[in-house]
C-alpha cells in the first residue's frame, strides 16, 4: 500500500469502500463479561492432512509402506511426553514449482503440545464449499448455526464487530438460524491490511469538514427524511428501520475510532497516513517485528488483525486463513503456493509440508502475542481462548511404488487439531490404523480409542463448543467430556 500525497480521497480510500459496511451492526456499550471465550478459527484451504502432520505413519509401522502415504522412519519425530509426531524436512521441490527450503513442524508442537488436542473425524463431502461450511455447523448440528455465530452470540454482545471473518470459500458463509441476532452474524474482510481504513465515513479527506458539522448535516438529513414521500410511504418497512439503524450503528462504530485502533500500516514517506489525519494502532511497531511480511503476506496481515480485534475488545470470534490464489506479492511463491492445500492434487507432500509449517508458524505467533496480554482476571487472553484448525476434508492415501512425491484426491476421513488452554492437552481422540492409514475414533466422555468408530462432524462441533463453556442443554448434541481440560 503506498499513499501519494497527491491523492484524492477517492484515490486514497476507494479500496477501502467495500470495508465501511462492516459497521452495520446493532451496537451496545461494552459489557463487563470477566468470564468471555474466544474462538480462532484458522482455515486449512485445501485439505491438510492429518496423517503428514501429528498422526505420521512410519513405514515400519505399515504392512505395505510402498503403497501407502507413510514416511521413512527416520523423518517422523516423536515429541517427548506427548503421543504427537512431527515431521521436519528441507524440501527440494514443491512438484512442478522450483523451491527449496525448510518445513518445520516440531518448532509448534514441542512448545504447545499440552495444549494440543487433536480429534479425528470422518466428514460427508468432499466438495470444497460444502465440506468448509460443514467444519463450522457440524453439519447443521445446532440450528445450522456456525461455530463463530454461537461464540459470538454467547460472548459476543455488547462489542462492536463480535465476529470478524477472513476466511474464504465455504468457510465465510454464514450459518442458516434465522433465530440468530444480527449483531452475531460475521462481518466479512477480503484484506485485513487496507480494511480498517473503511471504519470511518470521513475521516482520510483533506480539508474535509469538521466533524460537528457533518454531526448537523447527518441530524439534518434524518430531519428531512421523515419528511420525504417516500419515508412516508414505506414507514413501515423493516428493510428501511434496518438501514436507519445500521446508519446509527456506523457512527457508533466511528466514535471508538477503530479506524485507528485496529491499523496496523505505519506513518512513513511511502505511507504518509499523517498527511490524511490518519493514525496507527499503539501496537503497529510490536506486530511488525512479530508479523514482518504482514505488508505483503496477506496471512500475516489477518494474524496481525485479529490479535488487535481482540486485544482491543472489538471481537470475540475471529477467522483467519490462507486462499487458494499464490501469495505473488511475498518473497517467494511458496508463501502460498496455488491453491493453498490443495496443491497436494500436484504435488501432496510438498504442499502439505509448507502449508502446516506456514500456518503454524503464523498461528504460534499469533498465540505469544495474545499470552503477553492480561484479560483482567490474572490471566491472558490466550488463557480465555481457542484456535481451531478447521480442514475441508482429508486427502486419499495411496501412492505408487513408494513414490517420495505424488499427488492426491479428497478424502472423508481425517482429524483436526485444536489448540487451547482449556482442552485436555496431550490428547489424541482416536488414533490411526497403520496398515490403512485411516483414523479411528474414540469414547467421547473417556477418550478411550475405539478402533472402527468413525466420529462426525457433530462430535467434532459439539466437543468444541462445550470446551468454549457454551451449555448444550437441550440442543441433543452429544457430551464430548474427553475434549475438556478437568
Amino acid at each position: 500500500m503506498n499513499f501519494d500525497s497527491k491523492l484524492s480521497r477517492r484515490a486514497v480510500l476507494g479500496g477501502f469502500a467495500a470495508a465501511a459496511a462492516a459497521s452495520a451492526l446493532p451496537w451496545k456499550a461494552r459489557a463487563q463479561q470477566p468470564d468471555r471465550k474466544f474462538l480462532i478459527v484458522v482455515t486449512c484451504t485445501g485439505g491438510a492432512s492429518i496423517i503428514d502432520s501429528m498422526l505420521a505413519v512410519r513405514e515400519s509401522e505399515c504392512a505395505t509402506p510402498e503403497r501407502l502415504n507413510v514416511y521413512p522412519d527416520n523423518m517422523v519425530q516423536n515429541v517427548e511426553g506427548s503421543p504427537f509426531r512431527v515431521i521436519d524436512q528441507q524440501l527440494e521441490d514443491i512438484g512442478p514449482l522450483p523451491y527449496s527450503g525448510p518445513a518445520n513442524q516440531s518448532s509448534f508442537v514441542r512448545r504447545r503440545a499440552d495444549q494440543m488436542c487433536v480429534m479425528t473425524y470422518t466428514g460427508t463431502s468432499v466438495n470444497h464449499l460444502v465440506a468448509e461450511k460443514r467444519t463450522l455447523t457440524g453439519n447443521d448440528a445446532w440450528a445450522g448455526r456456525t461455530l463463530q455465530e454461537i461464540t459470538a452470540a454467547v460472548y459476543g454482545e455488547g462489542l462492536a464487530l463480535p465476529n470478524v471473518n477472513m476466511g474464504v470459500g465455504g468457510y465465510i458463509e454464514p450459518g442458516i438460524d434465522p433465530a440468530l441476532p444480527a449483531w452475531a452474524r460475521a462481518e466479512p474482510v477480503t484484506n485485513a491490511l487496507t480494511w480498517p481504513f473503511g471504519l470511518h465515513g470521513s475521516r482520510g479527506i483533506r480539508n474535509a469538514p469538521p466533524q460537528t458539522l457533518i454531526d448537523k448535516a447527518r441530524a439534518a438529513r434524518g430531519q428531512l427524511e421523515t419528511q420525504s414521500l417516500f419515508d412516508k410511504t414505506f414507514t413501515r418497512s423493516e428493510l428501511l428501520s434496518a438501514w436507519k439503524s445500521r446508519r446509527e450503528d456506523a457512527k457508533r462504530v466511528e466514535s471508538q475510532d477503530l479506524i485507528t485502533r485496529l491499523n496496523a500500516v505505519a506513518d512513513s514517506p511511502q505511507n504518509p497516513l499523517g498527511q490524511f489525519g490518519l493514525g496507527t494502532s499503539e501496537d503497529a511497531a510490536l506486530l511488525q517485528r512479530v508479523f514482518p511480511l504482514s505488508a505483503t503476506d496477506p496471512l500475516e496481515a489477518q494474524a496481525a488483525l485479529a490479535y488487535l480485534l481482540i486485544k482491543n475488545g472489538i471481537s470475540v470470534t475471529v477467522t483467519i486463513g490462507p486462499s487458494l490464489s499464490p501469495n505473488v506479492g511475498g518473497q517467494q511463491i511458496v508463501d502460498s503456493p496455488p491453491l493453498a492445500f490443495d496443491f497436494s492434487h500436484s504435488s501432496h507432500r510438498g504442499a502439505q509440508a509448507i502449508m502446516w509449517s506456514r500456518l503454524l508458524s503464523v498461528a504460534g505467533r499469533l498465540i505469544e502475542l495474545l499470552e503477553g496480554v492480561e484479560y483482567g482476571d490474572g490471566k491472558s487472553y490466550w488463557d480465555h481462548s481457542l484456535m481451531y484448525f478447521a480442514s475441508d476434508f482429508g486427502r486419499t492415501r495411496n501412492r505408487a511404488d513408494g513414490a517420495r512425491e505424488f499427488g492426491s484426491g479428497h478424502h472423508l476421513n481425517n482429524g483436526c487439531l485444536i489448540v487451547s488452554p482449556m482442552v485436555k492437552g496431550n490428547t489424541i481422540l482416536g488414533g490411526v490404523d497403520p496398515n490403512t492409514t485411516l483414523t479411528y475414533g474414540c469414547d467421547p466422555v473417556t477418550g478411550a480409542p475405539e478402533p472402527g468408530r468413525n466420529m462426525t462432524e457433530k462430535e467434532l462441533f459439539s466437543g468444541i463448543v462445550q470446551t468454549l463453556g457454551v451449555s448444550t442443554a437441550g440442543t441433543g448434541l452429544p457430551d464430548i467430556k474427553a475434549m475438556r481440560r478437568a
